[in-house]
This record gives C-alpha cells, sequence and structure tokens, in this order.
C-alpha cells in the first residue's frame, strides 16, 4: 500500500465545498472519480480541511491510500486529465504511509479579498467581496491585533462545528491596501468553522466605526458568537497554503 499526498488548486464557485455530500456536487467527489478512472479502484480521499461552498484554494493538501504502481510524480498529469477545469493537481508525491492531510497539519494561511469603491465588479466577482463602504484600515489594524494569539474564539464560530475546543493560536494577520482592493491574510494552527470569514467581518465593523479597535476584547472574553460582526461571503475567501 502507498500513501500519495496531492496539492490541488480549485475555484469553488461551482461547488459545495470540499467534503462529499449526499445531494450536492464537492471537490472530494471529483477528485475520489478522478483516482478512480486513473487506478481502476476507488479510494477516499482525507482533505487538509473542509472548505465551505463557494470557497477556493491555491494549496489545498489531501492524500489518498492506493495499490497502483503509477509513479507518484505521474498522478498530477493523469488526475488532472479527468479533473474538470476548475480543479487542477498541481503537485502529486509519495509521503510515508502514516501521513494524514487533517490530523498532521500544523497550521493553514487563508487570505480574503474585497475591493471598494463606487461600483461593483463583473471581471472577478467570484473572488473577491465587494464592500461599498468607506473603510478605515488603521483602525482595523489596530483591532486586529487583539486577535493575534492563543483565544478562545467561540464568539468566532458558527454553528455546526462539532470540535472539541474553540482554543486557536493566530500567528499573523495582515491587511494589505493595493488601491481599492483588500487583502486580509490570517495565518493560525487551525480555524473553527467559518472562522476567518467572521474575524474579516468583525474587522469591517471596525473599518466603518461601528465597532471600536479595542472592543474585540470584548468579544473575544464573552465567547458570544452575536457579539462579533457577520461572516462575510464565501467568495472572497482562498485556501492558500498548508503547514506540515
Amino acid at each position: 500500500m502507498r500513501n500519495i499526498k496531492l496539492t490541488i488548486e480549485y475555484d469553488g464557485t461551482n461547488y459545495a465545498g470540499w467534503q462529499r455530500q449526499n445531494n450536492a456536487v464537492t471537490i472530494q467527489q471529483k477528485v475520489e472519480e478522478a483516482i478512480r478512472d486513473v487506478t481502476g479502484k476507488v479510494s477516499e480521499v482525507i482533505g487538509s480541511s473542509r472548505t465551505d461552498s463557494g470557497v477556493h484554494a491555491k494549496g489545498f493538501v489531501c492524500n489518498f491510500l492506493t495499490e497502483s504502481k503509477i509513479p507518484a510524480e505521474k498522478f498530477k498529469k493523469a488526475l488532472n486529465s479527468f479533473l474538470p477545469e476548475d480543479i487542477v493537481i498541481l503537485q502529486s508525491e509519495e509521503v510515508e504511509i502514516s501521513f494524514h492531510a487533517r490530523f498532521n497539519s500544523i497550521g493553514k494561511r487563508y487570505e480574503y479579498t474585497i475591493i471598494t469603491g463606487d461600483q461593483r465588479p463583473a471581471i472577478g466577482r467570484n473572488y473577491m467581496y465587494y464592500f461599498y463602504r468607506k473603510l478605515d484600515i488603521e483602525n482595523m489594524r489596530s483591532a486586529s491585533k487583539y486577535i493575534l494569539g492563543t483565544h478562545d474564539f467561540s464568539a468566532f464560530k458558527n454553528a455546526g462545528s462539532s470540535v472539541k475546543t474553540s482554543v486557536r493560536t493566530i500567528k499573523e494577520i495582515n491587511i494589505v491596501e493595493d488601491g481599492n482592493m483588500i487583502r486580509f491574510i490570517v495565518m493560525g494552527d487551525g480555524f473553527l468553522y467559518n472562522m476567518v470569514r467572521i474575524i474579516v467581518g468583525t474587522l469591517l465593523e471596525v473599518g466603518t466605526g461601528r465597532f471600536k479597535p479595542e472592543y474585540v476584547v470584548d468579544i473575544l472574553k464573552s465567547k458570544d458568537r452575536s457579539k462579533a460582526g457577520k461572516s462575510v461571503p464565501a467568495n472572497g475567501l482562498c485556501l492558500k497554503e498548508v503547514f506540515y
């Protein structure tokens, strides 16, 4: 038995997230179907996370066990020939049999993109969130510093999470301005359900002046989801890298 690790880029627009579902098309389903077509065998693919419907990825990691004799590096080209155009294998490699894409991960880096201005975009709209209101970038940067470190992020998760603990460590938050485009880069050891989207939604509330930067401390202490900002739309979110 061999263990093959895949690094994948995908456009999540037309999919109900990563994880296989009975009533919707998912990324996992498409990758497993391609593996079956290549090897002639059904293999379960283990993903590094459960990205939501509409979320994109440029460095998603997964692995699967196989008895196929195909050289590990050849899986990349073979699988891509069976995958739709919006899912691409960037790298395929053989790893230790004990490697587990989810449990061995020590961190992830996400990027959330918004665009501001008087007019919503037509081109690129599936990869960014249009936010028409003017934002105070420096106040958002000040607020983001309170999120750094190890905290109980119960206030920053939506219902539906089945994790044992809501304690996570955020190692980096950068807010980068590029004209009327703003990118939120968030890196941590792990993330709760919708956590990045709620962090961004909360920082936007700070940017509009509805929340003071220091109010983030009260949100964290409250552990109350209703105290934080809204969960921003999925289309602006992209999983950039998984760390091992």
